[in-house]
């Protein structure tokens, strides 16, 4: 978990069912390596989860409660989900083993938010294809599998990919 975010209360024999869910838009990522739940605790065999989600909108906040309460209702725990809006979902809430999952999957980690600006701007080339490894990188689309992401393409390896934007 990401220990540079604050206010995060979760009771530790909670983590190993959270670490069950995924991410349904990244399934490489759990909902914990994305920095979405706030807080997880127990009172009298329900499991209240606070989820923040990565922007106001996300279809997949839906989803992730839905699956958050199916891996509790495996151990025989029901599950009160409430979205929390404030303060608001940053990209630095993201693990760092979240961070290398995501490049590993194809998806080119965020940058600082000066430098995401340049880059989704065009005026830097900053962002590292997952593929090569190269910065010799181009913007195809402000957007890109998803509304959180833009689409790239490396000139060197001349393969797209989806860059993860900076979120604040």
């Amino acid at each position: 978990m990401n220990l540079l975010t604050e206010n995060l209360h979760i009771e530790s024999h909670l983590i190993p069912t959270l670490e069950t869910v995924s991410d349904p838009e990244i399934p490489v990522l759990t909902v914990l390596d994305l920095g979405v739940i706030r807080e997880a605790i127990e009172e009298n065999n329900v499991v209240k989860i606070k989820l923040t989600p990565t922007y106001s909108g996300c279809p997949a906040m839906d989803v992730i409660a839905d699956d958050l309460k199916a891996a509790f209702a495996k151990i025989n725990k029901e599950v009160e989900v409430e979205l929390v809006l404030s303060p608001a979902w940053s990209t630095d809430w993201i693990s760092e083993e979240g961070l290398q999952k995501m490049e590993e999957y194809g998806i080119a980690r965020p940058l600082s938010e000066t430098h995401d600006k340049d880059v989704l701007l065009g005026e830097k080339k900053l962002v590292k294809c997952p593929q090569c490894g190269s910065t010799n990188t181009h913007l195809v689309s402000q957007f890109g599998s998803t509304a959180c992401k833009a689409l790239f393409k490396c000139d060197d390896c001349h393969e797209p990919f989806d860059y993860f934007k900076c979120l604040k």
